[in-house]
């Protein structure tokens, strides 16, 4: 439920306070619809396992540049980056949402840099496609949620001598996951949801595939 509409949005919260005392009796006797939705899976080569409605986020604990080798395909990239975020239909009217609108807002502003770069060095022509076709979902967010795959992007990677940046945004399906091998001695985490003290350990050795859950979420609408 929106717990306050003058404040919030609410584009994932259909529901006022005011609304449970006839929806929650309608839903017990399956009188309201619902709508499906894709989860995200993180799938540890240690075992371990970690679902998510909106975001998973793959990076440091602190501040920290994140290291790893991330793999889609036959692309492959060693990163150090501030992380990756990986969100579903459902959730790429947040956190996603935020980092493409920051994106548009430094390609749109190139010109102005004090450095000699231009937006397509910025920004490559697929993912201008790609930023097209979240923009096309966003028209529609609940055609959205049950969308099969996935969008990852890569948070403020730096180039380097020995990292890349031209693996930075895209989509993620089942029959093409995104595998990210960490390169981090600590404090490598794997969190979902914004749930910062509930993650998985994500240090040297351990490797994660990331793609669409085998299960799938019920949101009442």
């Amino acid at each position: 439920m929106n717990p306050d509409p003058l404040r919030w949005d609410g584009i994932l919260l259909p529901f006022t306070v005011s609304d449970l005392r006839s929806v929650v009796p309608d839903v017990f006797v399956h009188r309201r619809p619902i709508k499906e939705v894709t989860l995200a899976k993180a799938q540890l080569n240690d075992g371990q396992s970690l679902y998510a409605v909106n975001d998973l986020f793959i990076g440091r604990k602190t501040h920290v540049s994140a290291r790893y080798e991330l793999r889609l395909e036959d692309q492959v990239e060693q990163q150090s980056s501030s992380g990756i975020i990986v969100s579903t239909g459902l959730g790429a009217t947040g956190w996603l949402t935020s980092v493409l609108a920051g994106a548009a807002g430094i390609v749109g502003s190139a010109t102005q840099l004090p450095i000699s770069l231009t937006p397509d060095d910025l920004v490559s022509d697929e993912a201008y496609g790609q930023e097209a076709a979240t923009e096309g979902i966003g028209h529609d967010h609940r055609a959205a949620w049950s969308w099969p795959s996935l969008y990852f992007t890569v948070r403020e990677p730096f180039p380097s001598r020995t990292t890349a940046t031209e693996l930075v945004f895209g989509q993620v399906a089942a029959q093409k996951p995104l595998r990210i091998a960490s390169q981090m001695p600590e404090n490598g985490v794997i969190f979902s949801d914004g749930v910062e003290s509930d993650f998985l350990e994500f240090n040297a050795g351990i490797e994660a595939t990331i793609g669409p859950a085998e299960k799938k979420g019920h949101l009442v609408v």
